[in-house]
């Protein structure tokens, strides 16, 4: 059985879900815009992760345009976030990414490293804590709001291997 371990991370927590992956898999691990897509009928399993970003998960755009050249594999996308890891988080992300329903999905909590935003990121972080600090916390509308909030201007890693052991029992490798 052959399988590959892809992912797109901006900030980190993606390629630290991909490494724990490809450890526990034995897949090799790749950057995803460093494949081509062609190369991906080679693998009997791909296995993507993403960081979500107001509420989009990156590489749900790369599954939509490759679905006739992964048909045939066992595809699961991977995403981590600072939303929690519960029910409505997973439904939200399913729902915002119908046009992928026959991908099984699975989620983890990522991280928030601030240093390493890009000054566009910061500036529309600045303007959204600017935002929700003018609200009381109980009248905030998302679970990530409070997270966010709370890692503001610092460091914060919610990453965690036992996220990944759905997707490692949807796998079904063998022992």
């Amino acid at each position: 059985m052959a399988g590959i371990i892809l992912y797109r991370s901006k900030y980190g927590a993606s390629e630290q879900y991909a490494r724990m992956l490809a450890k526990e898999t034995g897949f090799p691990m790749a950057r995803l815009a460093d494949v081509k897509p062609s190369a991906l009928a080679a693998y009997s399993h791909v296995v993507l992760c993403s960081g979500v970003y107001a509420g989009r998960i990156a590489a749900a755009k790369f599954l939509r345009q490759n679905a006739a050249k992964l048909q045939g594999t066992r595809v699961a996308l991977f995403a981590a976030g600072l939303s929690p890891a519960d029910e409505a988080t997973l439904g939200t992300l399913k729902s915002n990414h119908a046009d992928i329903a026959g991908v099984p999905l699975f989620y983890g909590r990522g991280a928030w490293r601030h240093e390493r935003l890009k000054a566009g990121d910061k500036l529309l972080c600045a303007m959204l804590h600017g935002m929700l600090a003018k609200k009381d916390p109980s009248q905030y509308e998302e679970p990530w709001m409070q997270t966010f909030m709370e890692c503001y201007k610092k460091d914060c890693d919610f990453t965690d291997a036992a996220y990944l052991a759905p997707l490692l029992a949807w796998l079904d490798l063998p022992k």
